[in-house]
């Protein structure tokens, strides 16, 4: 088996250490650092849309955060026409993927390669967070994974002790020595090769030289809801009008690759607060030194902090079945009202986003040339679903961090401020301050449509040999934080691999 990774390997600090993820938001060592086109949704701004470009991918870079959705969620895929996919048959997967030390097992795994951890300690200001919820109705949920997802409670963290658990550390790194692996990093894909219908391999750049790989049996693209369509459609797969305007000749046409892309679009409330250290000030002068000290020393403290430690599944109007809004707080607060450098002053941070959005938008090439990104259009709160359920998220978010239990420390709401108030306000914030959370899924929708890119066992329509195993192939975004998911859709595929080996 060949691996190709266009990045370097998973050698940068950052990348093990939890908290390190910020770092490397923009870091274009590991990560692609594309940006969306401006759109007037979202006030016409060019949002930074990280993507990972390492051992690993996005599992290296991004929050840790570990969330698996709802059962309604997979129970969708599989009424749409995809077989196989439902609550009840992928659990396993996800309980294989996983070793988590509690939890129900009739939910969750206790010896899989992924490591699934509570987070050592918490910070005081999110114990506030859960207990502000309580006080506003919410139920407590120590287990947002196992039964039942709604209710305030932590997060969940993909670390190993005290270092984050990438796939590339949890099923890369054991394996590693295996004769029949070859890994070549640096190597960046830029066409697949397709004879007779039949996809034959893949050519790549590495060290300035073009090369080519020849398969033997298949070819599998795990290059995330971005690169995966980039690379089907300047490979000749996709929609044949686009194909032929930039001078490709189609090779398979279908309209779907690129499209049905959605994305989780997050926006923040901030507040100031007094009387306590947030983590702005534990990340400097003396104080982090007695930080880096407690990781150091005890696996302990903000460096195992993710972007998010305290969580909320809420429904944001009565008669829901089930949780429409995802909350997430930081005991931080930023210059720029959204990840990124930290403020000077205490400050707390409630960020959220609505949990199934129906705006869809596209990753379509700009020309044949495979190293140029592609045009990235979320088309974020196109959707009138999608406004109503973000301002009553966001109304929400107000009442949690106005609850008594925020008293002794609240000093005022700093973003957006008390003169936003009416539905339009709080939607016009949203749109010139919300961003991606970093969860871009479905551009090769799996399905049995005209529009349909992949089938249930995740073929590429209409070619032998080809398959599509990573986010993108989600028909419909899960309720929470992508990585649990797409992990185990890789979890299913292995099976659906070896089912096809077996039988050739």
């Amino acid at each position: 088996m060949l691996l190709l990774e266009a990045g370097p390997k998973d050698r940068l600090p950052w990348i093990h250490i939890p908290a390190g993820f910020i770092r490397m938001l923009d870091d274009k060592r590991v990560n692609w650092v594309y940006r969306t086109e401006p759109e007037p949704g979202t006030n016409n701004r060019a949002m930074l849309f990280p993507r990972g470009r390492v051992l690993g991918g996005s599992s290296s870079i991004n929050g840790l955060i570990y969330v698996r959705g709802q059962r309604q969620d997979f129970d969708s895929w599989a009424q749409a026409g995809n077989r196989g996919w439902s609550y009840d048959e992928v659990l396993p997967y996800f309980k294989k993927a996983e070793t988590k030390a509690a939890g129900d097992p009739a939910y969750r795994g206790g010896d899989g390669p992924l490591t699934v951890d509570e987070f050592p300690d918490h910070h005081v200001l999110t114990h506030a967070f859960v207990q502000a919820g309580q006080e506003l109705g919410l139920p407590f949920n120590p287990d947002t994974n196992g039964a039942e997802q709604e209710g305030v409670g932590y997060y969940q963290q993909t670390r190993r002790g005290r270092f984050r658990a990438s796939t590339a550390r949890a099923y890369l790194k054991p394996v590693m020595e295996r004769p029949n692996l070859q890994v070549e990093t640096e190597a960046m894909a830029t066409r697949v090769t397709v004879e007779d219908w039949r996809a034959t391999g893949v050519a790549f750049t590495q060290g300035g030289q073009e090369k080519f790989a020849r398969a033997r049996r298949e070819v599998i693209l795990s290059g995330g809801s971005i690169n995966s369509p980039q690379l089907l459609q300047v490979s000749g797969i996709g929609p044949g009008d686009l194909l032929r305007d930039l001078g490709i000749r189609p090779v398979r046409e279908l309209p779907g690759v690129g499209r049905n892309l959605h994305d989780h679009f997050v926006s923040r409330i901030v507040h100031r607060m007094k009387g306590v250290a947030s983590i702005n000030e534990l990340s400097r002068g003396w104080r982090l030194l007695v930080e880096a000290a407690r990781y150091a020393l005890f696996g302990r403290g903000i460096l195992t902090y993710s972007a998010g430690n305290g969580v909320g599944f809420i429904k944001t109007r009565p008669g829901l079945d089930a949780p429409d809004f995802q909350l997430s707080f930081a005991a931080a607060s930023f210059k720029d009202g959204v990840l990124g450098k930290l403020d000077d002053e205490p400050g707390a941070t409630l960020g959220g986003w609505q949990l199934r959005p129906e705006s869809r938008g596209t990753v379509m090439i700009r020309s044949a040339d495979p190293l140029e990104p592609p045009a990235i259009r979320p088309n974020y709160l196109a959707a009138e679903t999608d406004q109503m359920v973000t301002v009553a998220g966001l109304r929400m978010s107000r009442a949690i961090l106005e609850a008594p239990a925020f008293a002794p420390w609240n000093a005022g709401e700093k973003h957006p401020g008390l003169d936003v108030q009416t539905d339009a306000e709080w939607l016009d914030y949203a749109r010139r301050n919300g961003t991606t959370v970093y969860h871009p899924v479905g551009s090769c929708r799996m399905g049995r449509d005209r529009m349909a890119v992949v089938d249930p066992e995740l073929r590429v329509h209409g070619l032998d040999g080809l398959r599509v195993v990573d986010a993108s192939v989600m028909p419909v975004m899960v309720s929470g934080n992508t990585n649990a998911a797409t992990i185990m859709i890789a979890e299913k595929a292995a099976d659906l691999i070896r089912s096809a080996a077996k039988a050739r």
